[in-house]
């Protein structure tokens, strides 16, 4: 190949060398050089591919497709192969036949090679591959036939089952079944040949390659190819004509005659050995010659054979052993049966054939009867040895668990027998041998199945009973007669039977002690012997209808070959008639009954024997005869004939046997077990007259016998039609109508009484109650329908009265029975509700399904019932087709005790189990009837409230919802005369009626609605817009209370569980609901308007239904002049108007309020003038300067419309409208056109604005009011839009403001307003304590707070707030910071959002301002303190951190690190953790704009304090597991994080509130290992594994690169200028380059900063260095590392730190000997502590931790004790 392992150039596509060579020599030859034994002549078959390779190129029939399969199916990999296998079958089927054919010469190879694979898929593959090739190439197949067959047939008789199939398919594929033998003959010797070589001469080496495969699948391939050889045979002769299978005989004979072939028969191979005994038998059947020839070894290996019990083998041994008998005459003198083959058969049979009885005992009746005189001699004995064995193998292990091998066994049992009594009544002397069997096997065999089960349920009685009539017939007693010595013989048979089977019987019976089962067994074989043809009938359906089945006794008669083969005898008898032809019918068979029957009646009466009393029973129930009865009744000894003579002439024994005895036995006390005598009671029945029969059972029902029985008695009645016509009379009568009566009643007065309603007897009587009612035959009730109506009365009337009772769950049992009674009532009687009593009943099942079982104290249970009970008896009643909607129906008065019930409902739970009972109640009716049946309509509308009940439930609804619509500026609206108690109260537990109504109804609406459309629902329903605009409403009120208390948001989710979340408006027109809300906004006004806004915008009519918006007004006039409904639907409406009607609005409001009068309704005015603003509608600067003028004018003149200086609490709602109105004008005016207004005009504004909020300063008490709370909103409003001007307007607008107005603002305006403001959150919460309470006024703190984030810093730092001090609190604040900050550090936990954003936001401006106070603290402190001396930050900001460390540990106390704690929004939890996040938040502002020395000193504190310890832990469970951005695009490329982008605390921020606190934790993490490096490496280093993992997983993944990016830009944008020294950095590589050069040195070092930054260490490495010597180098890069590791700053800073720490070396100044610095890392102090000994200075912080860590005072260097 030109190297082994040399890699072929890439487009060298030049075969090997050894395929080129192949080339030249065909070139030069001209042909195929013959190698692997072929002949090159051109006559030769090809059954070779060319074994050079490259010669396929020449034969051009062949496709290169073709051979690239043909070269891959001689691979060794079997995946290969099996694919290139599959290929070729599909090639062979699309290609064409032509280039298919050119294959041919090639594939008998390849087929004789993988047809023979060791891969079984690859076999199965190439025969339907080969099916393929047949199909394709047809007659051309022809010419290599002989090649091929005998491989083919070899496949057609693999064990694998599935590639047999495939290759006896393309057998018949190519071959029709005429044509078969023709080919077969045609191959015959080929096919032989192929069978001969495998088993005469291959071994399992010379079939595979004992070098490619192993040893276990050569030997499988051996076995696998000795099987299909033998079976091969089998197969070909069995094909062949008989002229071709003689002229085989002598190959065969050379294949028989060989020693090898014969010990195949003990092959330790069971397949092997099996597919040997197969050809054994094939050989008999086509070559009997040939056998006979070979009888001397034939015979002993088949017959010795038979104690061969494998499964494999065993069937085929026995069909061999039949074939040899058969066909070989003189086979038993080859063999010593006595000695060899009897013995091995005994074993056998005693071992019941070792779970293999299907397979080996139906051969044994023919075995028999071909076995000879010599084999069977003596006959007495060896019949005896047989039947022995026989009968111990029903006693084997297998045969006692498998009721189907012990049918079998006993099936051929009886055959047996059958035959050896025929076979030997012929001759005088087997008179012994007939007495024998009958004793000595027959009647041990009945006797024994009497005690087992198994027996008794398989098929050996009815197979006695069957072989007894055939006696009968041999003996003429049945049909015609036969020979009369056979007759006698067979008279004598049956005689002996009887007399021996009656002894048998009588053993049992004249027992004390009888055993029950014996009994069961002996009536067992009498009913059989009665009627076998029942029996019969039983078992051939169970042959029918049982599949597999393993365990039940019906399988013993299994369906299959071996299950005919058993039955095969059975079914050469003529099959019965009818029930007399069938059964015994000889004299000594009713004898023996009746000796039975009178033995029973005797140990009955003398001995009280139950056992006895139950055998009658059974024995009654099938010989219920006239003579059976007489020797009952007959007490005297007298002759059996006297009997009959006088049974004429006395009354019906039968009748008289039932009086006498029967009802005797029944009336007997404390009898448990009575089903025996009532089945006997009908036994006798049988022989009565009908008159008769409603005597007796009159008699019996008035006994006063056990409930129990009259059960009994009625369930047997109604077993079958014969019987129930019998007594129909009895069953109608009013006797038994007036005991059920009386039951009913007394069970009813029971329960009531007491809990032994549930006693068993009891159960009795409600069963019986429940079959009576219930049970129907022909459409009549099965009683009196006068006492049926009766029964139900009385049901119906103790449901009632349970159902008033509070406590009905003590009457739990008696309810459960009415309730089954009631369900089996309504489910299967017909036209049931027809009754009223029903109907009742009905009503008052449903009363209880539909109230809450905190009330009703029934259980689960019986509530289910009781629900079942309710919705069968609704579809039958609305089943009925002439049922209608009557005012006393059913319907109807459920309707309205619906409706009733829905005024007084208590509970979200009681609702649920209203609506879904009333829903249940609707599926049941829509499920029995149509969706547009007129039921449902009536319904629904008996459901629905009128107009007036629709108003007053509406009215009742609670007001509070008007405050949220009202601060947010959607609802303009007054209310009267408001009170603080009216807004203080909460919302009562009760729910409103309103909202229940509607809830019941949308429920119901959807119910009828189902998938249907719009239009169809609502012809269903009459009136459901109004419905649905109701619904709407609710859901609007429900939106505005903010789903305050829990019932509401209860309430609203329960909607969304059921589908009305949206309201109804799917089922209704919109046009329709659209015009009903707008109307009911014009007349009413108020939340209506609200519901016509918010079904505008949720189906986004503004924009796609316009004109449909435009019909409801039709112009903008028509609301004008407005009224406070008008005014509230024009709110809504105005951004949906177009701008004509927006201009015309403004016209008319303007004209309003310029021309004013002195009682004129200026507040409609303004407000529609305000609205069309909002709507940027265009106004002309000379109105605005008007309106304003006149403002200005209503200043002097109607100067109590502005409310200055006013008590607002005596303010109307319809003042403070007008004043909230002017503010808004103004705040328009600012934000709008400023420039337009002069002097007075600002003067106006201005002072309005600082008057107002005066008196809102004044009236904190009066803000529980919310329209008070709207005015100062609007106020702080106003200022907002003020500040927002002057700071961020530009100097082009200000420039044409008036002069002074900029400085007037600054100078007095500003602090006005912030002297006022800055008191008012404190007065706010001082007044109102309670944020919780429904009158606090949040929205002022929100809107106050928003306008105190404009505060100058100046205004905090010279506040003029109350001082406030703390005793004992350190500081070196100046008292007006302190104050602020006593003042407002409390506010951080109070529970109000806005609250705390506000104090986060004052004392944030103030933060940098406070560590310059502290500046002066360094350097009072003593350097002999402490090893390092620290300084506390604020001690008001560290006194709420340390409460709310406290309230964070135990709120996340059982949070893991890394776990998320998800905390709900607003609650308490949140606010604590707001407040301490914010207080670390201000701590971190402050500490980052502290000096260095400063922030050591600092650290140092929070280091001993421990609280960032704890903050760091709380980080991370406030932090989520994956801090996405959740407002991200999802067109972003780089996905954001709450470390990426910037958190904006805003005061009134409510939009994506619940991902605040994760995102501020992680802004206060960033914060952290920003300004605090140092301090959280030391912290993640002592952490314990699991919690360091964690924390280095989060930190590299979200904040490491943010924080690494930025401390490299902050190096690129860093003003700081450093004498000597230069910074540079590299982003793509993090890291940082500082060059230091003093004179001659130069130092360049690079700091590169870890994947983990800043957890991992920052390494410092060497980079160029000149005039340095090694070990200072060395010095300085530790020096540099130590700063960056420990300093709780940025690079730049250490960079600074370390330079100033080598200049201080130049200028002289030694090293610290302990940490070889000049400047200490952490509080930058200088060496001062000297040694009076070696006059070595060091740090004091480095000394005190040398002594502490040393335990001595020594010093460093020199050891002398230091002073």
């Amino acid at each position: 190949m030109g190297g082994k392992n040399k890699q072929r150039t890439k487009g060298n596509v030049r075969p090997s060398s050894s395929g080129r060579a192949a080339e030249v020599l065909t070139r030069e030859g001209g042909v195929i050089p013959g190698f692997v034994g072929f002949d090159t002549a051109l006559t030769s078959e090809l059954s070779y591919v060319p074994a050079v390779h490259g010669a396929e190129e020449i034969d051009n029939l062949v496709d290169a497709d073709f051979r690239l399969v043909l070269r891959k199916l001689s691979k060794r990999d079997g995946v290969t192969r099996l694919k290139a296998v599959q290929d070729f079958g599909s090639m062979c089927q699309e290609r064409d036949a032509e280039e298919v054919k050119g294959v041919l010469p090639y594939w008998p190879r390849i087929y004789c090679k993988i047809s023979v694979d060791h891969d079984r898929r690859i076999r199965e593959a190439t025969q339907q591959a080969f099916e393929q090739l047949v199909l394709k190439v047809r007659r051309s197949m022809a010419p290599f036939l002989k090649s091929l067959m005998g491989h083919w047939i070899l496949s057609q008789c693999d064990p694998h089952t599935p590639a047999a199939s495939a290759a006896c398919q393309a057998f018949q594929a190519a071959f029709s079944p005429t044509k078969q033998p023709e080919a077969l003959s045609f191959c015959k010797d080929e096919i032989l040949n192929v069978l001969q070589d495998v088993l005469l001469k291959e071994t399992a080496e010379t079939l595979s390659d004992p070098q490619s495969v192993t040893e276990e699948e050569r030997e499988a391939k051996y076995v696998r190819m000795l099987t299909s050889s033998l079976l091969g045979v089998k197969r070909l002769l069995s094909l062949l004509l008989q002229s071709d299978r003689t002229a085989l005989e002598q190959r065969l004979a050379h294949l028989v005659n060989s020693g090898k072939f014969w010990k195949y028969s003990k092959h330790k191979t069971p397949q092997v050995r099996g597919a040997f005994f197969e050809m054994m038998c094939a050989l008999c059947e086509f070559t009997p010659g040939l056998v006979q020839a070979e009888a001397a070894r034939l015979c002993p290996a088949v017959l010795l054979s038979i104690d061969d019990t494998d499964p494999v083998v065993l069937p085929p041994v026995w069909e061999a052993v039949l074939h040899v008998v058969s066909t070989v005459p003189d086979c038993w003198s080859h063999v010593n049966a006595k000695k060899g083959f009897l013995p091995k058969l005994w074993t056998q049979l005693k071992e019941g054939g070792k779970g293999m009885a299907k397979a080996l005992h139906p051969n044994l009746m023919p075995l028999l009867s071909k076995l000879p005189q010599e084999v069977t001699d003596p006959t007495l004995d060896f019949y005896t040895t047989f039947f022995t064995s026989f009968m111990q193998g029903l006693s084997s292990e297998r045969a006692l668990t498998s009721p189907s091998e012990s049918a079998v066994i006993v099936t051929s049992l009886v055959e047996c027998l059958k035959y050896c009594i025929v076979h030997n009544t012929e001759e005088e002397e087997p008179q012994k041998i007939r007495t024998m069997l009958i004793s000595q096997q027959l009647l041990p065999l009945l006797e024994k199945a009497l005690g087992n089960s198994s027996l008794q349920n398989g098929p050996l009685f009815l197979l006695v009973t069957e072989m007894l009539v055939s006696w009968e017939k041999k003996a003429g007693i049945q049909g015609a007669g036969e020979a009369n010595g056979s007759k006698d013989v067979f008279k004598g048979l049956l005689a002996d039977f009887w007399e021996g089977l009656g002894l048998i019987f009588v053993r049992y019976v004249d027992n004390e002690e009888a055993d029950p089962q014996a009994l069961e067994g002996v009536a067992t074989l009498l009913q059989v012997m009665r009627y076998p043809d029942r029996v019969k009938r039983k078992h051939a359906q169970k042959k029918k209808s049982v599949k597999i089945c393993f365990s039940k006794p019906e399988d013993n008669e299994k369906t299959g070959v071996d299950g005919d083969a058993v039955e095969r005898p059975l079914q050469t008898e003529p099959e019965p008639v009818n029930e007399r032809v069938c059964s015994p019918q000889t004299q000594h068979f009713e004898d023996t009954v009746c000796q039975l029957a009178q033995l029973c009646l005797v140990h009955v009466n003398e001995k009280k024997s139950e056992k006895h009393l139950v055998f009658l029973s059974l024995l009654l129930r099938s010989f219920h005869t006239p003579r059976v009865f007489s020797t009952l009744v007959e007490l005297d000894d007298e002759v059996k004939d006297a009997v009959h003579n006088e049974v004429v002439n006395i009354q019906n024994p039968a009748m008289q046997f039932l009086l006498e005895q029967v009802v005797v036995w029944l009336a007997e006390k404390g009898r448990l077990d009575t089903e025996h005598l009532v089945e006997m009671v009908f036994s006798s029945l049988y022989c009565c007259s009908s008159q008769e029969a409603t005597r007796i059972l009159n008699h019996i029902t008035t006994m006063d016998l056990q409930w129990g029985i009259i059960l009994q008695i009625i369930q047997r009645a109604c077993a079958d039609p014969e019987t129930l016509k019998s007594c129909r009379d009895w069953l109608r009568g009013s006797v038994l109508g007036e005991r059920l009566l009386g039951l009913t009643e007394e069970l009813c007065k029971v329960g009531n009484s007491s809990a032994s309603s549930s006693s068993f007897a009891s159960s009795h009587s409600w069963t019986l109650i429940s079959l009576v009612l219930s049970q129907h035959h022909n459409n009549e009730p099965l009683i009196g329908e006068v006492y049926m109506e009766k029964i139900l009365e009385k049901l119906h009337a103790t449901l009632s009265e349970a159902k008033s009772l509070s406590d009905a769950g003590n009457m739990e049992p008696l309810i459960s029975f009415i309730c089954d009674v009631a369900s089996t009532f309504f489910s299967s009687v017909q036209d049931c509700l027809l009754l009223r009593s029903a109907e009742e009943l009905l009503f008052t099942v449903f009363q209880f399904t539909a109230k809450d079982q905190a009330h009703t104290h029934l259980s689960d249970v019986l509530l289910g019932k009781l629900r079942k009970v309710c919705i069968s008896g609704v579809q039958s009643l609305t089943q009925q087709p002439d049922y209608e909607f009557e005012e006393e129906g059913f319907l109807h008065r459920a309707a309205h005790w619906v409706t009733n019930q829905l005024l007084t409902v208590s509970s979200i739970k009681s609702l649920q189990v209203l609506v879904l009972a009333v829903q249940s109640l609707m599926e049941a009716m829509i499920s029995a009837c149509d969706r547009d049946s007129p039921l449902l309509a009536h319904f629904f509308t008996a459901l629905m409230p009128s107009q007036t009940e629709w108003t007053r439930i509406r009215q009742a609804l609670p007001p509070q919802w008007i405050k949220t619509p009202l601060l947010s500026g959607q609802y303009r609206g007054v209310f009267e005369k408001p009170t603080m108690d009216m807004w203080k109260s909460r919302l009562s537990t009760k729910l409103p009626a309103h909202l229940c109504v509607c809830a019941l109804l949308g429920r119901v609406a959807r119910t009828v609605a189902g998938d249907q459309e719009e239009a169809e629902c609502s012809s269903h329903l009459p009136n459901l817009k109004n419905t649905a605009s109701e619904l709407l409403y609710a859901l609007q009120w429900c939106k505005e209370a903010e789903y305050g208390p829990a019932l509401v948001s209860t309430y609203h989710s329960l909607l969304g569980d059921w589908g009305l979340s949206e309201g109804l408006h799917s089922l209704v027109p919109m046009k329709e609901l659209l015009e009903t809300i707008y109307l009911r906004s014009v007349e009413c006004g108020g939340l209506w308007s609200l519901t016509l806004e918010n079904y505008i915008q949720t189906n986004n009519l503004a924009a796609t239904h316009t004109s449909t918006v435009r019909k409801l007004y039709g112009s903008a006039d028509s609301l004008f002049p407005v009224s406070q409904s008008k005014l509230s639907t024009l709110q809504v409406l105005c951004p949906t108007m177009t701008k004509e009607d927006r201009d015309s609005l403004v016209a008319l409001s303007t004209a309003g309020i310029i021309n004013w009068q002195e009682n004129d309704d200026v507040y409609g005015s303004l407000a529609v003038l305000m609205c069309c603003l909002k709507a940027d509608t265009h106004i002309e600067e000379e109105v605005v300067l008007a309106i304003l003028a006149t403002m200005m004018e209503w200043r002097n003149s109607k100067e109590d419309w502005f409310l200055f200086a006013s008590d607002l609490s005596k303010a109307t709602a319809d003042q403070l409208n007008v004043t909230v109105e002017m503010m808004r004008f103004l705040s328009w005016l600012v934000a709008r056109c400023p420039t337009v207004l002069g002097g007075g005009q600002w003067d106006f504004l201005l002072c309005s604005m600082l008057a107002w909020l005066e008196t809102a300063s004044e009236n904190v008490s009066s803000l529980w009011n919310p329209w008070v709370q709207l005015f100062v909103c609007e106020n702080a409003t106003l200022i907002v839009k003020l500040n927002h001007f002057f700071t961020s307007s530009s100097p082009e607008v200000l420039e044409k403001l008036p002069a002074e107005l900029a400085a007037e603002w600054k100078d007095f305006f500003v602090e006005g307003i912030y002297n006022l403001l800055l008191a008012l959150p404190i007065s706010i919460t001082d007044t109102f304590t309670e944020p919780d309470d429904p009158v606090f006024p949040l929205a002022v703190l929100q809107s106050v707070g928003a306008a105190l984030t404009y505060v100058p810093v100046q205004q905090l730092t010279q506040n003029s707030l109350p001082p406030k001090f703390i005793a004992d609190q350190k500081t070196n604040l100046p008292e007006p910071l302190q104050t602020l900050l006593n003042t407002f550090c409390p506010l951080l936990l109070f529970k109000a959002r806005p609250l705390q954003i506000t104090v986060y936001h004052l004392l944030e401006k103030v933060m940098p301002q406070l560590p310059e106070c502290d500046g002066e603290g360094d350097t009072s402190k003593s350097e002999d303190d402490r090893d390092e001396p620290c300084l506390s930050p604020p001690a008001s900001l560290m006194a709420i951190l340390s409460t709310c460390e406290e309230l964070c540990d135990s709120i996340l106390v059982g949070v893991q690190v890394g776990e998320f704690a998800d905390v709900q929004p607003l609650s308490v939890e949140y606010s604590c953790i707001l407040g301490y996040l914010l207080a670390w938040k201000l701590l971190l502002t402050f500490f980052k704009s502290s000096p260095s020395h400063l922030r050591a000193h600092y650290a140092q504190y929070l280091k001993r304090s421990c609280s960032l310890n704890k903050l760091l832990l709380h980080l991370f469970k406030l932090m989520p597991e994956s801090p996405n951005y959740p407002l991200q695009g999802a067109e972003t490329k780089e996905s954001k994080t709450f470390f990426t982008e910037s958190l904006s605390l805003a005061v009134d921020k409510s939009n994506s509130i619940e991902w605040e606190l994760p995102h501020l934790a992680c802004s206060v993490y960033y914060s952290t290992v920003q300004d605090l490096p140092a301090m959280v490496r030391l912290w993640w280093n002592s952490q314990e594994k699991r919690v360091s993992a964690a924390v280095e997983k989060f930190t590299t993944k979200y904040v490491s690169p943010v924080l690494s990016a930025q401390e490299i830009s902050s190096v690129h944008s860093s003003t700081q200028m450093f004498e000597s020294m230069t910074v540079k950095a590299r982003s793509a590589a993090r890291e940082v380059i500082a060059t230091y050069s003093v004179d001659d040195i130069f130092i360049e070092l690079v700091i590169q900063l870890p994947q983990n930054h800043p957890l991992g260490s920052i390494t410092v490495e060497s980079g160029r260095r000149v005039g340095v010597a090694v070990q200072q180098w060395r010095n300085w890069m530790l020096q540099l590392s130590t700063y960056l590791t420990h300093q709780n700053g940025s690079i730049m800073e250490g960079l600074a730190l370390w330079k100033n720490n080598v200049d201080k070396r130049f200028e002289g100044i030694e090293d610290c000997m302990i940490c070889f610095s000049v400047i200490h890392g952490s509080n930058y102090s200088l060496p001062k502590k000297g040694c009076r000994t070696c006059k070595k200075k060091f740090h004091s912080a480095c000394l005190y931790k040398w002594f502490t860590s040393s335990n001595k005072s020594t010093c460093p260097l020199c050891r002398e004790t230091f002073f």
